[in-house]
């Protein structure tokens, strides 16, 4: 049995220049963090007593005989890529699936690392992010970038930069002092809407001239958010405006990237007295993400009291194995790995 801890990733900066057909061209960065809420895959030999070959479980049920069977997109191609037969896989999550979180790739970098796990394999940070990158955008043909599957395998707080012949992870260095301040004056509140990304991807994907220089400008904030945070002597509220910049192009960029319920919500959040803010992910619904001084950290909270409020903490690990037994059931690893 192997069970994987991934965490889930929070994008301030940058979200759409991550896209192939996009950073081919123009090259793009972003700016990311992966925080304390996580998904979790346990997978296990399926002991040959049943009628069915292997057992699926996450919001759905399957007991299937071959690859073919699987209604799950990304199981089925990992599954078949890695050649995996005779599994009980479960998966678990801290929060919900389509909210903007990144939670469809840290669930398939957190299987593919069960995978190779079970196999014997420790499979490294930059082939985890590739094989999820080749699992979710060339294997089950989904529209999106590149920025979830990175955050998910290598955690942190980074810098991702695109490139025609990749990408690279560049730690951002932030004072641990000046770290803590910027957890505490981020407020996070899910939205309770939710939609699958790609779908979103999907209709927005024209690439006419405005939504290109938005997007070369949004690529140009990374670089000044990332100004402000390894600055200690920059005004870290600058951060909050910006944010508020970075929504304002990013709501441009595509037709259903906000609805008219999600912009009355942030509205409600900016009169409370929040700087600025932004839906994470690719829109559409999911979680609102706001940077709010110490001060009026309480009128937002109010302002915002019909919708749930999660809190979170930075954290710096990626996909880990947390468990791990072999076959013949002895344990010869340790926990938290």
């Amino acid at each position: 049995m192997v069970i994987t801890k991934t965490p889930f990733r929070m994008s301030f900066f940058g979200g759409g220049t991550d896209m192939e057909s996009f950073f081919r061209e123009y090259g793009g960065a972003v700016l990311s963090a992966t925080f304390d809420k996580y998904c979790y895959v346990t997978v296990r030999r399926l002991p040959r007593f049943f009628d069915y070959r292997s057992h699926l479980t996450y919001s759905k049920d399957e007991t299937v005989n071959s690859y073919d069977e699987i209604t799950h997109p990304a199981i089925r191609n990992a599954m078949r890529m890695l050649n995996m037969r005779e599994l009980r896989l479960i998966y678990d999550a801290d929060l919900p699936a389509r909210s903007g979180l990144g939670t469809s790739s840290s669930f398939a970098v957190g299987m593919l690392n069960a995978f190779h796990t079970l196999q014997g394999v420790s499979a490294g940070r930059k082939q985890l992010a590739d094989e999820a990158i080749y699992l979710e955008r060339t294997l089950c043909r989904e529209a999106g970038g590149w920025q979830d599957q990175i955050a998910a395998a290598y955690g942190g707080f980074n810098r991702i930069n695109f490139r025609a012949d990749g990408y690279e992870v560049l730690p951002v260095r932030i004072p641990p002092e000046r770290k803590r301040r910027l957890n505490d004056n981020l407020l996070m509140f899910f939205t309770g809407f939710v939609r699958f990304s790609s779908e979103v991807q999907k209709a927005n994907a024209s690439a006419d001239g405005d939504k290109i220089a938005r997007l070369r400008e949004m690529l140009s904030l990374t670089d000044a958010a990332q100004r402000i945070l390894e600055n200690p002597g920059a005004d870290l509220d600058e951060f909050g405006a910006l944010l508020d910049r970075t929504w304002k192009l990013k709501r441009g960029t595509g037709k259903v990237v906000s609805t008219p319920e999600i912009d009355a919500l942030y509205e409600r959040g900016i009169r409370a007295g929040a700087s600025g803010g932004k839906l994470l992910g690719a829109g559409g619904g999911g979680f609102l993400l706001f940077y709010v001084r110490p001060e009026r950290r309480q009128a937002v909270r109010d302002a915002m009291r019909d919708l749930l409020y999660i809190p979170f903490r930075f954290e710096n690990d990626g996909s880990r194995v947390i468990y791990r037994v072999p076959d013949d059931g002895a344990e010869t690893s340790s926990r938290e790995q």
